[in-house]
C-alpha cells in the first residue's frame, strides 16, 4: 500500500470517527432541548418568554394596585381603642364604653355610649393629632391611648 493509500484510509477512519461522534452528540443535544411534550428548544424558550412577559405585566398591576393603597391607607382607621366601664353605680355590668378609632396621624373621632336603666345616650366627640378640641372622661382617655399605643 502506497503512502498516498495509508493517508485515505487514515483520513477515511478519521471521519467515519467524527460523524458518529457528532450524530451520537446531535441525538444527546436534541434530547436535552426537546421539552416535556417533545417541543424544541426554541418552543420552550418562547414559552418562558412569554412567561416572563405576563409576570412582568402582574407585577406592574400588583405596583400600581400598591401605589394606590399607599395613598389611601394613612386616612384609614388603623388604631382602635376600646374601654368598657361602669359609669352608674345602679345599673350592672360594663355596659357602657369609648370607642376611639384614629388614623395614622391620630385623626379620627370618640364615640362613647353611656348605659343606665332609663336608656342609652351616644355621644362623638372629633380628634385630632390624638386630641380633642372637647373636654374627655378619663375613659375617652384612656381609649385614646390605648389606640395610639
Amino acid at each position: 500500500m502506497t503512502l498516498l493509500g495509508v493517508v485515505t484510509l487514515v483520513l477515511l477512519v478519521a471521519v467515519i470517527v467524527l460523524v458518529r461522534r457528532t450524530s451520537r452528540l446531535s441525538a444527546r443535544l436534541d434530547g436535552i432541548t426537546r421539552g416535556e411534550s417533545g417541543k424544541s428548544f426554541e418552543d420552550v424558550l418562547e414559552a418562558h418568554i412569554d412567561k416572563v412577559y405576563a409576570v412582568a405585566r402582574d407585577v406592574d398591576a400588583v405596583t400600581a394596585r400598591t401605589k394606590a393603597l399607599e395613598a389611601v391607607v394613612p386616612t384609614a382607621f388603623q388604631r382602635v381603642g376600646l374601654v368598657r366601664y361602669n359609669p352608674f353605680e345602679d345599673t350592672g355590668g360594663n355596659q357602657s364604653f369609648a370607642l376611639a378609632m384614629l388614623d395614622a396621624n391620630g385623626d379620627g373621632w370618640i364615640l362613647s355610649s353611656l348605659h343606665a336603666r332609663q336608656g342609652t345616650r351616644f355621644y362623638a366627640k372629633a380628634v385630632k393629632a390624638g386630641r380633642s378640641e372637647t373636654s374627655l372622661s378619663d375613659e375617652e382617655q384612656a381609649a385614646i391611648k390605648q389606640a395610639t399605643a
